[in-house]
């Protein structure tokens, strides 16, 4: 297949695009380091290049040819400054929902090609019909397990918002939730698949390795499970 990844560079996307190479796909990873990126590369099977991912035109422009785009676009790149990132994230939280419609938009012209958005888990319902996002309790409770600033509350909504926007069209979509707890660890390839809800370990943990995470955008990319419906995973 031939695989588009935005967010190339970043924590979840560098793990999607070794994953999708491992597996013999072509690559297209899209980055705004992308001629450092091109520069330093080694591997086969992939090409770097800039797209501006709230700009339609420029995302059009950048589909010919791909199966599947993955986007896990997020402002600045987490991966070398995490704060940077939750500061601009706190600082224009629309950003989510813009980059979902121009996302959209480009797929007018690309109706065949799939898009996979790398979403947030604050939209996951906690108990039937409460979403964490809804409610500044759950939500504040949550952000301060996390050691996040209150105010990212206002991304974590983006989030949500960029879900929404999604659910209003009849594109090939889907959105991934990953589990609540999610950081660099061991690639299992094993891990529990859900849908509107967390997936619970024995603990009461929402937890997954951004390297299984990686496992399941690839296998949803390959074998089509959720099309116009999100999903999330956890161990």
């Amino acid at each position: 297949m031939h695989i588009g990844v935005i967010g190339a560079t970043g924590t979840i996307g560098g793990r999607v695009v070794a994953e999708a190479l491992e597996r013999g796909h072509h690559v297209k990873a899209f980055s705004r380091d992308a001629a450092q990126a091109q520069h330093e590369e080694r591997r086969d099977n992939i090409t770097w290049t800039s797209v501006d991912v709230l700009d339609p035109n420029s995302v059009a422009g950048a589909l010919s040819g791909l199966d599947v785009l993955i986007s896990g676009f997020q402002p600045g790149n987490a991966a070398k400054d995490f704060a940077d990132t939750v500061r601009r994230s706190i600082a224009d939280p629309t950003v989510y929902a813009t980059a979902a419609r121009a996302l959209l938009k480009a797929l007018e012209s690309h109706p065949r090609t799939r898009l996979i958005v790398i979403g947030g888990a604050g939209s996951l319902e906690v108990e039937p019909g409460v979403v964490r996002a809804d409610s500044d309790e759950l939500l504040h409770a949550a952000l301060d397990e996390l050691g996040l600033p209150r105010e990212y509350g206002a991304a974590v909504r983006g989030h949500r918002d960029a879900l929404n926007v999604l659910r209003t069209s009849n594109r090939l979509w889907t959105y991934f939730s990953p589990a609540e707890e999610i950081g660099p660890g061991e690639r299992t390839g094993r891990f529990r698949i859900g849908g509107d809800q967390p997936v619970l370990d024995a603990d009461g943990r929402s937890r997954i390795s951004v390297e299984d995470a990686a496992v399941a955008l690839i296998d949803e990319a390959e074998l089509p499970r959720f099309v116009q419906r999100r999903f999330t995973i956890g161990y």
